[in-house]
């Protein structure tokens, strides 16, 4: 098979979540590790960290990955879903995965796929393993794709746990509130492995703890050791206790992030008493340079300066709340939204949040989980959210160009999938 054979194969014959939704989701850890066995096992020969979370678990694997380049470190690097292309899941020192791999992978291991039935995400946590342990990686950064417990990459033992935050998203199928979500993501919790949590949230922390307790795993609260203060777009101020702080540049602008690193900080804190050689300048010099070094994108990314516009992947109630506190920091004459959403999730938690005073532009993602843009917009004008159908993401974003000044904030956000079909993104 050709790449795109290959990649026709994986789309359409297999499930794919981000494609068709909870009909591809696998409550089981079977078929990964029957693949994982064919391939002998590539997920115990290297080193790993697990990554969960509702939000910030994307951008917190991407920080770590890049410090541990920057230190000199090996590093592999498996995250989901993609925007562009699908050999950005796997990378190695923030190169991709190689066309040439996806097709002999496939290729090698199409008799197991065909007696397996394994999903899409099943096979891209298998293909990554099998990559990285043929790429002799010092350690791999691995970002759960949902929950924890059950989730395809829970087949490893990793040196590391990190549990980023924990809001309300895919709930049927990881529970109805958020203790439940939260034991599916404390799932990753291994026996006598350390873990961070980023940010302590009272209504879950005992889920964690109690999950750390019944491991006997070294539980730390990233937000109880520091604290971080944020100083200007990207800089921050973080301090230990009452030690002085030292300072902080990210090239991920958002504000948010301020969530996210104090959980990576501990995390190398951790690497650091497992015998990971990393300076403060690792860290600074990681930090700064993310998106260059691991080639993350669609993270509060400017995409156009006249007018100013903006892309966000968030696409929860957290999400969104956490975009709107950065909107809120700016200053413009008129918000302009393309927003659309997925069918299979309650839109209306998130269209209560949104300003009723800036000009939407509705809009579908090319895929089968997409909710048409002439529903959305009917739900929305329910929450006094005026605007117009465009259908296709770019028509959409053109439209907002056109009416919008050079003072104005274009937005495009509200799934993952509309930030992906953002034409030169």
């Amino acid at each position: 098979m050709t790449y795109a054979e290959t990649l026709t194969y994986l789309y359409h014959n297999l499930p794919m979540f981000q494609r068709v939704g909870a009909a591809a989701y696998k409550k089981d850890l079977t078929n990964t590790l029957q693949l994982c066995e064919v391939l002998g096992n590539p997920q115990r020969k290297f080193k790993s960290i697990h990554i969960a979370g509702t939000n910030g678990k994307g951008s917190t694997s991407h920080m770590l990955a890049a410090i541990l380049q920057t230190a000199g470190y090996k590093t592999g690097l498996y995250t989901s879903p993609h925007l562009k292309e699908f050999t950005e899941r796997i990378r190695v020192n923030g190169n991709e995965v190689s066309q040439e791999f996806v097709v002999d992978f496939v290729t090698r291991i199409k008799p197991s796929i065909e007696s397996i039935k394994p999903s899409f995400f099943e096979i891209t946590v298998a293909m990554a393993f099998d990559y990285f342990a043929k790429a002799q990686i010092d350690i791999a950064v691995v970002e759960t794709g949902m929950g924890g417990r059950l989730d395809s990459t829970n087949v490893i033992h990793p040196i590391l746990s990190i549990i980023t935050n924990i809001s309300w998203d895919h709930m049927d199928l990881l529970g109805d509130t958020l203790p439940k979500i939260a034991f599916e993501k404390a799932g990753i919790i291994k026996e006598a492995v350390p873990v961070v949590v980023s940010e302590r949230q009272d209504e879950v922390a005992h889920v964690f703890t109690d999950r750390a307790n019944e491991t006997k795993s070294k539980i730390t609260f990233a937000s109880d050791v520091y604290k971080i203060t944020r100083t200007s777009r990207g800089h921050y101020d973080l301090a230990m206790h009452n030690q002085p702080s030292i300072s902080l540049e990210t090239d991920l602008t958002g504000g948010y992030q301020a969530k996210n690193i104090p959980g990576v900080v501990c995390g190398v804190n951790e690497l650091l008493l497992g015998g990971f050689s990393i300076s403060e300048k690792h860290i600074q010099q990681g930090l700064k340079n993310t998106s260059t070094l691991t080639g993350l994108k669609g993270r509060w990314q400017t995409i156009d300066t006249n007018p100013l516009t903006i892309c966000d992947t968030g696409h929860n109630e957290a999400g969104i709340k956490e975009i709107l506190q950065q909107i809120k920091l700016m200053e413009f004459d008129q918000l302009h939204w393309v927003l659309g959403m997925v069918k299979d999730k309650d839109v209306s938690k998130v269209l209560t949040l949104l300003p009723k005073e800036a000009k939407y532009y509705f809009c579908e993602a090319s895929i089968p989980r997409a909710m048409p843009s002439s529903e959305l917009m009917e739900k929305a004008l329910r929450f006094g959210l005026v605007g117009k159908d465009c259908k296709d993401v770019n028509n959409a974003l053109r439209e907002a160009r056109k009416e919008s000044n050079s003072n104005d904030l274009i937005f495009v956000g509200g799934s993952t999938f509309v930030v992906a079909e953002i034409e030169n993104l």
